[in-house]
């Protein structure tokens, strides 16, 4: 089993407050503090522009938000933790997984698989729901690690203006498609006064 199979700084991401407005940055648009850096772990989250000038060259992540719940793509949080054994989704065309584990819905028909730490409800055979549940797994059971062998620890940096504008433009959208506009309302047409066809003479 590898030596350390939990990195120091996954317990404080799991436990960070996102979506709060920035203190440096908070009368510019899009200030969401919906970033963390795995270099850092001592703070907190910080917003897209906080990242330009603070965490340039660090690895960092973006958390979304599906449901009032956070979310991370699995894109990114795969280059730096060993997510075997999590549930992932696909959601608007990007698949996620979620941080922490989120209240059981109401019990319905009986399900193949389910969260061994929770017990909600799964739709594949994993063995988790969230890193939060793998985590609390792997200090109960010892038998999962969140240590990649020898993969590619390095998240993706960002750093070129338009990729952070659009970073920015991401913070404020949930992940889940916008709910569409009703269709439009059929006004009653008013029916006109019925003509009489003229008498014959």
């Amino acid at each position: 089993m590898d030596a350390m199979p939990v990195p120091p700084w996954l317990g404080k991401l799991l436990t960070t407050a996102f979506f709060t407005v920035c203190r440096s940055h908070g009368a510019a648009n899009r200030s969401e503090c919906n970033m963390y850096c795995l270099d850092c772990s001592v703070e907190d989250a910080f917003c897209p522009y906080c990242r330009s000038s603070k965490h340039r060259d660090h690895r960092v992540i973006q958390i979304r938000r599906s449901s009032y719940h956070d979310v991370v793509r699995v894109s990114e949080i795969q280059k730096a933790l060993d997510i075997s054994g999590v549930q992932t989704y696909v959601i608007n065309s990007a698949r996620v997984l979620f941080l922490n584990e989120r209240p059981q819905p109401k019990v319905g028909k009986p399900v193949s698989h389910v969260c061994e730490i929770c017990g909600r409800n799964l739709l594949d055979p994993f063995r988790f729901c969230s890193l939060g549940c793998k985590l609390v797994g792997i200090r109960r059971n010892e038998d999962a690690s969140f240590t990649l062998n020898g993969k590619n620890e390095k998240v993706r940096s960002i750093s070129s203006p338009k990729e952070e504008e659009e970073l920015r433009e991401a913070s404020q959208q949930d992940i889940y498609p916008p709910t569409p506009p009703p269709p439009p309302s059929r006004s009653r047409r008013r029916k006109g006064i019925p003509q009489r066809a003229p008498f014959s003479s």
